[in-house]
């Protein structure tokens, strides 16, 4: 009798299946013939997103404890890559067209065509937010039946600018919205600034006013691929915001706004929770989403990087208990930048460092998709009509007509360049925590390895792929994508 068959029968399995396992398991990721092509940014160097030659694979099967090491196995496979972009705020949309035709289009490529970063995710405001030139509303004031809702303001300037974006993206880009505040009149303190909370008399109304929303911008040929619910609910600000507890978020969604968007057959928009620091991460999914009636209408949960104005850290370790805890939901990073803008400090190569760091942390830890906050701010790191200066990956110097890069642009190409939608996160851990990497599957085969190097030290490192060993090198303050084809 055959071996394999003898074997299949004892094992009560028929001998067709039996070879499928067998060929399955030998399935195995080999990095035999293949060659790795590196691509780096490095501080004190002119080396942005540049290329830095090959390296091949060698074999190895067991790398020294000695030696600096990256271990990646493409055979163990976790989330998938929704996208990585930026905000499409009025104060990148008002800048943009400040500039010179030519640096327009410098831009737009800059961010999202193939020779550029690719970015392909985004977000826009509903209504005015801080980085507004003034407040405004789609709205008349008392107006609950909301007959007189119009998006006039923002056909100037945020809709062509949107619509440009989407164009150089290849006709496809993926936007959620998020609202800073609803109407003065339907808060407890009758300002759109300084926090307060939504009416409950107004609760319906404002749900319909999301409809309105997505509604309008489709539309105006902007497709609206998901929404928050509130812009950082936490938080009273001197801008437009608004608070809500996270009893008051989960009621808002299970009462009104997600059987609203259902109502309306936008139940299929991507509905988010929280939009807010890590910190509170945990506390807010686990109330909204331990009750059936809430979270059947939320499909994942955001979260910004401020925290570290509170003085609890980064606290990268809510993100990976938030995921463990709640596998079904999804993790989108949906908004970070460096605060108080100083136009000397724009070759701090810090600004960059932040966004490798996070970046890399969030994605370990289960993140979906990742949205850094304004796309493009002037000199000044506005217009922000309360003071809130803040910096951007791209500067416009609108004096000049010029456009100023910094080290935050190229930080952020490594992952968006390289880790494209559809990609799936592999393992990947470094065997000595002086480097911090990330590694994804990409659709088409290619393996895209972020290592990054915080210190002041040059390392040497192998990238091990079961058995197979490549050498190369991490200088000081770098990042560095290696794609393996």
């Amino acid at each position: 009798m055959n071996k394999k068959l003898l074997v299949a029968l004892l094992l009560g399995v028929s001998a067709n299946s039996f070879g499928q396992r067998v060929s399955q398991k030998q399935a195995s990721y080999s990095a035999a013939n293949r060659t790795v092509k590196v691509f780096v940014t490095e501080k004190g160097s002119s080396k942005r997103l540049a290329p830095a030659g090959e390296i091949k694979f060698e074999t190895e099967a067991q790398p020294p404890e000695t030696e600096t090491v990256v271990f990646v196995d493409p055979d163990k496979k976790f989330q998938t890559m929704l996208g990585i972009g930026g905000a499409l705020t009025d104060a990148a949309a008002e800048t943009f067209y400040k500039l010179p035709k030519d640096k327009q289009e410098e831009l737009l490529s800059a961010y999202y065509s193939s020779n550029g970063i690719g970015y392909s995710f985004g977000r826009t405001t509903i209504q005015s937010c801080d980085f507004s030139s003034s407040s405004y509303s789609y709205v008349s004031n008392s107006d609950k039946g909301l007959s007189t809702f119009n998006i006039a303001h923002d056909k100037q300037y945020r809709i062509p600018f949107i619509k440009a974006a989407i164009k150089e993206a290849g006709g496809k880009l993926p936007i959620f919205v998020s609202p800073w505040s609803p109407p003065a009149f339907m808060k407890t303190n009758n300002d759109v600034l300084h926090g307060g909370h939504l009416k409950p008399e107004y609760a319906q109304s404002w749900a319909n006013f999301y409809v309105k929303f997505i509604n309008a911008y489709e539309k105006m040929g902007i497709p609206v691929w998901g929404l928050s619910v509130q812009n950082e609910p936490m938080a009273t600000q001197t801008w437009e915001s608004c608070n809500y507890t996270a009893g008051e978020e989960r009621d808002f969604v299970k009462n009104h706004l997600g059987p609203v968007l259902a109502k309306n057959g936008l139940g299929g928009k991507k509905l988010i929770i929280w939009d807010h620091n890590r910190d509170l991460l945990y506390q807010r999914a686990s109330t909204v989403l331990e009750d059936p009636a809430a979270a059947k209408y939320v499909w994942g949960i955001g979260f910004h990087w401020y925290e570290t104005w509170t003085g609890a850290g980064q606290n990268f370790e809510s993100v990976r208990l938030t995921h463990q805890a709640f596998p079904d939901k999804n993790l989108v990073f949906t908004e970070g930048c460096v605060e108080k803008f100083d136009f000397s400090r724009l070759d701090d190569w810090s600004l960059g460092e932040r966004y490798g760091l996070s970046m890399i942390n969030d994605f370990n830890g289960g993140t979906v998709a990742w949205t850094d906050w304004n796309i493009l701010l002037d000199e000044k790191g506005g217009p922000n009509h309360v003071g809130n200066f803040c910096f951007a990956p791209v500067h416009a110097d609108t004096r000049s007509g010029q456009l100023l890069y910094t080290n935050a642009y190229y930080y952020i190409g490594h992952f968006s360049k390289y880790i494209r939608p559809g990609a799936k996160r592999i393992a990947s851990s470094p065997s000595r925590d002086k480097l911090l990497s990330t590694a994804y599957l990409n659709p088409d085969g290619k393996i895209a390895v972020v290592v990054m190097n915080r210190t002041d030290e040059r390392i040497e490192y192998r990238l091990w792929i079961k058995g197979w060993a490549a050498k190369t090198v991490s200088e000081p303050h770098s990042i560095a994508t290696l794609v393996v084809n």
